[in-house]
């Protein structure tokens, strides 16, 4: 596997190989970073984050990864305070930014510009979310969040709740579980289930797929939930339909499996109830800080740094 200046655009570039490759140096990144060994891994290195849509966990921990390698971060994680408000072109950005760092990060709303943006400079570039496509990293904490949980990934019973249509981190884990063999059920409003080529995709993997308005979790191994995404409706009428649609309290969560785990790429609005954080089933706050070491183990694997 080539991984020096790889571009990270969508996790449908990766095989399963490659996953479970990544997952494994996150393993042994996470144990380094405990052990205090990765503070001069990345040192002379730059990081430019470009965020043109607002972000917390992705920008503060692709920050905080490179810090924690000895590299250095630079930036914007406003739109309005870059050039684009002068008019200058997303590519002519990535170019400037280019010739100051080693590797970068870019989100941004429209689909396909993380892409176009690798394809204009010769610095890998890391999808860090375009518009409701794909947020490849995000996808691979969460897969390294239930690994460390079950050991494992195929056999799992997975159900994904919330605003399918439009969630960028749904597509992304729903394109990865196509390589593993798994149970899926998709529980959504109608009008937001997930998009029918995701799928057929599955389907064609032989992958068993339920689809249902309904929420009934009991009996399933991870319980993935996503915030039902206001920024991305054209209609605000139809986001005021089913902003509320699902809930997760101490009710809802009465019966489920000893073992399950609930998941959450946040931030979350109202669809988990905060009594559940104190609960063993909450992991959504170690999925985010597993992003630390993941994010770590992507920038040194595609700086071609040796760990």
């Amino acid at each position: 596997m080539r991984w020096n200046k790889k571009h990270i655009i969508s996790i449908r570039d990766f095989s399963r190989e490659e996953i479970d490759f990544v997952l494994k140096k996150s393993r042994d990144m996470e144990k380094k970073l405990k052990l205090g060994k990765t503070s001069s891994l990345m040192k002379d290195k730059i990081l430019a984050n470009l965020f043109f849509e607002p972000s917390t966990r992705t920008r503060m921990s692709f920050e905080a990864a490179m810090k924690k390698l000895g590299g250095v971060t630079i930036g914007f994680d406003y739109p309005g305070i870059s050039s684009e408000v002068k008019g200058e072109t997303i590519v002519d950005t990535v170019k400037i930014a280019a010739g100051y760092a080693d590797v970068i990060v870019i989100r941004h709303p429209i689909e396909g510009s993380a892409r176009l943006a690798s394809e204009n400079v010769d610095v890998p570039v890391i999808n860090g979310g375009d518009g409701s496509n794909q947020h490849p990293t995000q996808t691979l904490l969460d897969l390294y969040t239930i690994k460390k949980e079950f050991k494992r990934i195929d056999g799992l019973n997975i159900c994904v709740i919330g605003d399918l249509k439009y969630g960028r981190t749904v597509h992304s884990l729903t394109n990865a579980l196509e390589n593993y063999n798994v149970n899926l059920c998709f529980i959504s409003p109608w009008e937001l289930r997930m998009p029918r080529r995701m799928v057929k995709g599955l389907e064609a993997k032989g992958i068993k797929v339920r689809e249902t308005t309904k929420l009934n979790i009991k009996n399933f191994d991870v319980i993935y939930v996503t915030r039902i995404q206001k920024e991305r409706f054209p209609d605000p009428q139809e986001y005021e339909r089913v902003k509320d649609a699902y809930i997760l309290n101490m009710d809802a969560i009465e019966g489920i499996k000893n073992e399950a785990i609930i998941m959450h790429p946040l931030p979350r609005v109202t669809e988990i109830s905060t009594d559940i954080d104190n609960t063993k089933y909450a992991h959504y706050f170690e999925q985010a800080r597993n992003g630390i070491p993941v994010r770590m183990t992507l920038l040194c694997l595609v700086c071609g740094v040796k760990f």
